[in-house]
């Protein structure tokens, strides 16, 4: 074998060339040592067949058979490496002959390949369905074990309900056989204490919608019996996804349950009495709240034994006990027939609940059950006890109080029925309560309370009837107090005024109020709402509420015009009052006046009409009155009318106050007021509440004036 002379040049120039195509971008990755071997070998096997004598194919096909040993078996690959083999001078016109050669050991080899893994797919889909069959039997086989022998209950159905198979451990808990229980149907086994949403559910998953389910549900047994399991059902879907079968397993928990249910019970209950305790008490009474009805009324009677203490003293706690079991005993037997909830909340402290109240006549009449219920003497041993109570009876409209606010007024109605010198009842009475509160919390607290920033601003949005527009904002001072939980004014601020304390508490809410005002003015422009702040009666009357305004105006920017004050009937006692002078001083600053609560004071006409007033506000009772079943909606609605005739006969824009329903603000609107508030429009809110609803605002919001709405096109 001989070889023709090559320049040296020529042969690197091919090793640089081929070297750049087999390390060009194909998707091989391949190390660049091995690489380097390879292009070195390829192209040496390239160049011996191109130049030895004689031609010697099998070096060019050896050559496309080690690219496709090293995973270049790209298409791009070969047609490249043919070009560039053509581009070579070859001796005795080899090209055509060297680029077949190569093309065919390439080809051959990849067909082998081909061929190798082909096979080796075969063999392994062979292996992999021997060994899924096995799979599959050994499968069925366990699951067949497992159904059978299982200690809960396992149940198979289609997904139309019907029930296909159940194992031993599902007969026994039903106390039925096979024949009792297959081709019945899901729905069947239907209980009156399923909880709330387990059927729709179960709908949701035979249909599809969900993959499982878990409840805990009781079923009736062949014999009748009542037996709690802990269901789990789950969705079976064919290789398309299509609901097949529904598995149901069943664990009997009905020990487990009966144990709840006694510890609840223990939890919720007096272990001394049988009666509900504190905590089951609060539970029901806030249960009121959580979604009441306009409208909606309770009562509470708050019972405290008179002389236990005694009994307990002299005649030790064994026979205290017993006398609380015997008073237990005869309120449960009175009241509970009525409907009533008794409870216990400690000592010698009781608790009847009303719900769904039908008046103050009705909460009287358990609190005088309460007391006959009480009066004959308990025989304890050799001791014939005669036993008192003294009764606080509560009766509001749910919408006007809260859980915790409704127990401290009952608690207090009870002690000025003890006052008053026991064995009696006393109705509760919003004056006397808010008295007492404040006497509580006010002296106690109240003076560093401002410093502590312990008070705090909601806002109630009023509404103009006449578009539905946001017209103003009352701001009404909350106190966040730490042991009494938030008080509302009613709560605190009668003392505050009786102990001068309203002076910097007023200063501090018309800061904070005017501030926030103001902000949203800047924020919204004209589209803000009027502010409404109500005045104490020591500040109406003060002589420094003037230029304290003024200086507040001042430092917070805000117009004047656009704020309210509400005074009560109260703040002025006649023509000569000398408050009518800080009166006409604030209104001269800009700002405008409105009576608040009309109605519940004095009412005096004449004197309405020599206030310099441009609003007033018709009292809540009237529009809770209307309500009232032992009074005439008729008449109460003329009387409503008749205020708001009168006042826009005196040029005064008119706001009833404790609207709750569409049905009052639409009759409102049709006699003529001008706004309106109450829980039907919102109840008291935070600032950022408001801003959402100035945000949230159609443009043209009527702008207040004197005695009527405009829009800003007018």
């Amino acid at each position: 074998m001989t070889r023709a002379p090559e320049p040296s040049s020529g042969a690197e120039r091919f090793h640089e060339d081929w070297a750049r195509l087999l390390s060009g971008d194909h998707g091989t990755a391949v190390h660049p040592g091995l690489l380097d071997r390879l292009v070195s070998g390829t192209a040496g096997l390239l160049r011996r067949a191109q130049l030895d004598e004689p031609f010697e194919p099998h070096l060019a096909a050896e050559a496309g058979a080690q690219l496709v040993e090293a995973q270049f078996t790209d298409p791009i690959v070969l047609a490249r490496a043919v070009e560039l083999l053509q581009r070579q001078p070859a001796a005795d016109g080899r090209g055509p002959a060297l680029c077949g050669a190569f093309a065919a050991g390439w080809a051959a080899a990849l067909r082998e390949r081909t061929l190798r893994e082909q096979e080796a797919i075969r063999t392994a889909a062979d292996i992999a369905r021997k060994e899924a069959e096995k799979a599959l039997r050994a499968s069925e086989a366990r699951f067949r074990a497992l159904f059978e022998s299982a200690a809960i209950g396992i149940g198979i159905g289609d997904t139309d309900g019907n029930i296909l198979a159940v194992n031993k451990a599902l007969q026994e808990l039903f106390g039925a056989g096979p024949e009792d229980m297959i081709g019945r149907r899901v729905g069947d086994l239907v209980h009156p204490e399923d909880a709330d949403g387990v059927w729709d559910v179960y709908e949701e998953l035979v249909s599809g919608k969900r993959e499982y389910f878990q409840f805990d549900k009781p079923y009736y047994r062949q014999d009748g019996e009542v037996v709690w399991t802990h269901l789990t059902v789950s969705l079976i879907r064919d290789d398309d996804g299509t609901p097949q079968y529904q598995v149901a397993m069943l664990e009997d928990v009905t020990d487990r349950y009966r144990l709840q249910e006694r510890l609840r019970h223990q939890a919720t209950h007096d272990p001394l009495t049988g009666l509900p305790n504190r905590a089951a008490f609060f539970e029901r009474l806030e249960k009121l709240f959580e979604d009441p009805d306009p409208g909606a009324r309770f009562g509470l009677c708050y019972v405290d034994l008179d002389g236990f203490k005694v009994v307990n003293d002299s005649l030790g706690h064994d026979t205290g006990d017993q006398l609380l079991s015997a008073v237990a005993a005869r309120l449960k037997a009175a009241l509970n027939p009525l409907g009533h909830l008794v409870a216990r909340l400690g000592g010698d402290e009781f608790v009847v609940l009303l719900e769904n109240s039908r008046g103050e006549q009705q909460a009287v009449a358990a609190a005088k059950t309460v007391l006959k219920a009480l009066a004959g003497p308990v025989l304890i041993g050799d001791h014939k006890l005669a036993v008192g109570a003294s009764v606080g009876v509560l009766e509001r409209r749910v919408s006007t109080t809260t859980p915790g606010a409704a127990v401290r007024a009952a608690d207090l109605t009870l002690y000025r029925a003890k006052e008053a010198g026991r064995g009696r009842w006393t109705l509760f009475d919003p004056k006397e309560n808010a008295r007492a509160v404040s006497r509580y919390a006010v002296s106690v607290r109240m003076p560093a309370a401002l410093d502590r920033g312990e008070f705090f601003i909601d806002y109630q949005p009023l509404y103009a009837l006449a578009d539905g527009r946001l017209a103003a904002v009352e701001a009404l001072v909350r106190w966040r107090h730490p042991q009494l939980g938030v008080l509302g004014p009613d709560e605190f601020v009668t003392t505050a005024e009786e102990t001068g304390l309203i002076m910097p508490l007023g200063r501090w809410v018309l800061e904070q109020a005017c501030g926030q005002a103001a902000d949203w003015i800047r924020r919204f422009g004209d589209a803000a709402p009027q502010l409404n702040v109500n005045l104490a009666v020591r500040q109406a009357r003060s002589a420094a509420l003037v230029g304290d305004l003024n200086r507040i105006l001042d430092s917070t920017g805000l117009d004047p015009a656009r704020l309210q004050l509400e005074i009560t009937e109260s703040t002025v006692v006649g023509p000569e009052d000398e408050a009518l002078r800080t009166l006409h001083g604030l209104v001269e600053q800009g700002v405008s006046l409105a009576v608040d609560d009309f109605g519940t004071g004095w009412s005096n006409l004449a004197y309405l009409r020599d206030l310099p007033v441009s609003g007033l506000k018709i009292a809540g009772s009237f529009v809770g009155d209307l309500h009232d079943p032992a009074k005439d909606e008729e008449t109460g609605w003329r009387i409503v009318s008749g205020l708001v005739s009168m006042a826009h006969a005196l040029g005064l824009t008119v706001t009833a106050e404790g609207v709750e329903t569409r049905r009052d603000a639409e009759r409102l609107r049709v006699i003529g007021c001008d706004w309106a508030q109450g829980w039907h429009f919102g109840r008291p809110v935070r600032p950022a509440e408001i801003a959402r609803r100035i945000a949230e605002e159609p443009q043209g919001r009527p702008v207040a004036v004197r005695g009527r709405a405009v829009t800003h096109g007018d």
